[in-house]
């Protein structure tokens, strides 16, 4: 098994309020790991810290180390757009571009200063394919990314996530704002695209981490409690916290 994201002591703190307390944690290539936890136990903004997504916020402070592929990626050498295209990002609510479905699927090719069309129609092109929505797309490619469903506008934004070819994929919550078929439509592409891809995924639903993580991380009020894989934590947690909150006796 390959590491390809470890994380090493890391602390962050808004203001004077530290929001992580010290978490070590090491990602493997190709797989799905999910982080869960109760709300407002730093999944998300763990989850932020992999590809610098926190950086725009006042007043936050982070140590420690996070290294993707051996690269301390809080390095001033770290090249931020080429970590966002490695490490791509989805997010809870569907965020698609106010523009059409090819368009939002090429953003990031056309960013990072791909020119040949024929390359940009086949990845548009197997992305949505990759994501599962080329059917319901592709008479549509020009019609607004937003005038489709919300699973559908999901699948779109994983698409253009894909695009890029990047080697991780970070998914905070990415099914929470759906109705249950389309959770599960998004749930099944995700078990497909594991062998291809890395994802890393925050959830509160101990279900979905059950069915289709191969690792699972359990945080609590900014500590990592308990790491590792999923049928083994789910089965028999190390630690009497963690099998509390799998059996639902908080959270």
């Amino acid at each position: 098994m390959t590491t390809i994201i470890s994380a090493k002591d890391v602390h962050l703190s808004y203001g004077n309020y530290e929001a992580l307390h010290g978490v070590n944690l090491n990602f493997q290539e190709k797989e799905l790991t999910a982080l869960i936890g109760p709300s407002g136990c730093g999944k998300s903004t763990f989850l932020r810290c992999l590809n610098r997504m926190n950086d725009d916020i006042e007043n936050i402070k982070i140590t420690g180390e996070i290294k993707f592929e051996g690269q301390n990626i809080y390095s001033s050498k770290m090249d931020l757009v080429k970590l966002r295209k490695e490490v791509g990002m989805v997010f809870q609510q569907p965020t698609p571009f106010p523009f059409s479905v090819y368009d939002n699927v090429a953003y990031g090719l056309k960013i990072a200063g791909v020119k040949d069309k024929d390359l940009i129609d086949q990845r548009v092109e197997e992305s949505l394919k990759q994501a599962a929505i080329w059917k319901e797309t592709k008479d549509n490619l020009k019609r607004n990314a937003q005038a489709f469903s919300g699973g559908q506008q999901q699948r779109i934004c994983i698409a253009r996530a894909l695009a890029v070819r990047p080697k991780v994929v970070l998914l905070d919550e990415p099914t929470s704002a759906l109705d249950p078929i389309s959770s599960s439509e998004i749930e099944e592409t995700l078990m497909e695209l594991k062998h291809q891809y890395t994802f890393i995924m925050v959830t509160h639903n101990l279900q979905q981490a059950g069915r289709i993580s191969d690792q699972t991380a359990f945080l609590m009020n900014g500590d990592l409690i308990e790491a590792g894989p999923t049928e083994e934590m789910f089965i028999a947690p190390e630690k009497q916290i963690t099998s509390d909150y799998l059996n639902g006796r908080f959270g």
